[in-house]
């Protein structure tokens, strides 16, 4: 079969085309389909209004899937970091700012290792011997930046 045998359907084709789009939305996870779908509803009423060839028809409905999924992203917010009411979620260290800890291995020449809670995390700061009591001031990647803690 080749697209003369099915531009011969005419708009129903887009309207089927539009209902396995449909169907297919409701299977797959996440919202993909429907915008193609869309595409596919708008390309057959088109087809249904105005004399249109295959080729047309074809170029239209890329054009219209096109735009409808850059229209859509972009009103969603879509791809954009989105606001969280924890900022700190995924950067563990972050969430002990401001957190007093003990110096579990003393911090020589920048480096050392701090206790907090039970874990041991890699500390960098002022050079403080081990037992001394320290405030994180900031994170550098998965190393805790630590000062030594202000009731000392």
């Amino acid at each position: 079969m080749n697209f003369e045998n099915l531009a011969g359907y005419g708009p129903s084709l887009w309207f089927a085309a539009m209902v396995v789009l449909l169907l297919l939305e409701t299977v797959v996870p996440g919202v993909h389909f429907m915008w193609f779908g869309a595409a596919a509803a708008t390309v057959g009423v088109l087809a249904l209004l105005l004399p249109m060839s295959w080729q047309l028809q074809l170029i239209a409905f890329s054009l219209i899937s096109i735009l409808t999924v850059f229209l859509v992203r972009r009103s969603s917010g879509s791809g954009t970091n989105a606001k969280s009411d924890e900022p700190d979620l995924n950067v563990r260290g972050a969430q002990y700012i401001g957190r007093k800890v003990v110096v579990a291995d003393a911090i020589r020449n920048g480096r050392g290792r701090v206790r907090v809670g039970d874990t041991i995390w890699a500390a960098e700061g002022e050079d403080a011997a081990e037992g001394t009591e320290v405030e994180v001031t900031g994170v550098n990647g998965i190393v805790l930046v630590v000062a030594r803690s202000d009731a000392e």
